[in-house]
């Protein structure tokens, strides 16, 4: 019940204002009901309210122009049956990103896409037929890669480091952990526990981190806050808008899925919904500076020892641990 937070929100006030038409204002009942209705409008408002212009903004927008230390990365959940690669290659070769991240793409997305690598050279690829395979594609070099699989054996991420043309190195994650459904796991324990086990890994660096992907999570549920809080990173869209990515067919019924966290070390030059590409998915640009010296301008949210302790025990119920996510670019 976290993704419907703004849906709910519309439907308290067409019932508020509902109240005030059509019914009596000064018998005590719809006087209760509106009261009602009003508290619940004010409580699905706190959750998304974030991520509205009225609220400050978590990242500071950037005045950094040195190329050399820009990052752009496009995020794309491609649907594996979709086969209108045209669209996302054309979104590529105008928006120039530094680094491409696919999701759901199989073989044949990575036969499509192999056009791209004349101009991002650097590639990790885990083609999968199974809804999760995932690409990287990338003009700066990538290093210390790793494909692992955190929590279910058939889910993979990829973890690596990015080196900007300032050679400045980034620790970098790439996630699409599997969602709570029917067809797939009736609960979210094994995408929480992923989240979990990212975050406090990264928590403990001390690199410029990135963490992006297709998280099968609304931005402002309390699961992603979680992973907010316990990894340090900061979302670009506080203060800016939710950016609804999911689903791209139905416009009443949209969520913000696909994320990019990052640490304090950059400020935001853009983010953006790009347009359809033919998946239930739309894709997701984002902009980059490079700028650690404004990184104590910055801050996040942060976490209390109960949620620490909420993190612990979701990894323990899985089984996993944040010594199971690599660390690239650090020392081990």
């Amino acid at each position: 019940m976290d993704f419907p937070r703004l849906q709910l929100s519309i439907l308290a006030t067409t019932l508020l204002i509902a109240d005030v038409v059509f019914l009596d204002i000064h018998m005590l009942s719809t006087q209760l009901l509106a009261v009602t209705t009003t508290f619940c409008l004010i409580w699905q408002l706190s959750w998304i309210f974030p991520y509205t212009f009225l609220f400050p903004k978590e990242v500071k927008t950037s005045t950094e122009f040195n190329p050399d230390k820009q990052l752009s990365i496009i995020t794309s959940n491609v649907l594996t049956p979709n086969r209108n690669a045209e669209a996302l290659i054309k979104l590529v070769n105008e928006y120039m990103p530094d680094v491409l991240v696919t999701l759901e793409s199989d073989q044949w997305w990575q036969d499509k896409l192999k056009v791209l690598e004349t101009d991002m050279p650097y590639s990790i690829k885990c083609p999968l037929d199974n809804l999760y395979g995932m690409h990287v594609y990338s003009r700066l070099p990538l290093g210390e890669q790793q494909i692992c699989y955190l929590v279910e054996k058939d889910v993979p991420s990829i973890h690596a480091t990015l080196t900007l043309r300032s050679g400045d190195n980034i620790r970098v994650h790439f996630l699409h952990p599997a969602p709570p459904s029917p067809t797939e796991n009736v609960e979210s324990a094994q995408r929480d526990a992923e989240l979990v086990i990212v975050a406090r890994s990264v928590a403990d660096s001390d690199m410029p981190v990135i963490v992006t992907g297709d998280l099968n999570d609304v931005a402002w549920s309390a699961t992603t806050r979680l992973f907010r809080k316990i990894s340090g990173l900061l979302d670009p869209r506080v203060g800016r808008g939710a950016f609804n990515t999911f689903h791209a067919d139905y416009s009443l019924m949209r969520w913000p899925l696909d994320h990019l966290f990052h640490s304090q070390h950059f400020t935001l030059q853009q983010i953006q919904r790009l347009p359809s590409i033919g998946s239930d998915h739309f894709p997701l640009l984002t902009r980059l500076s490079f700028t650690p010296s404004l990184s104590t301008q910055q801050q996040g949210i942060d976490a209390v020892v109960s949620e620490h302790d909420w993190a612990k025990e979701i990894a323990a119920e899985q089984k996993v641990n944040k010594r199971d996510v690599p660390k690239p670019g650090e020392a081990q």
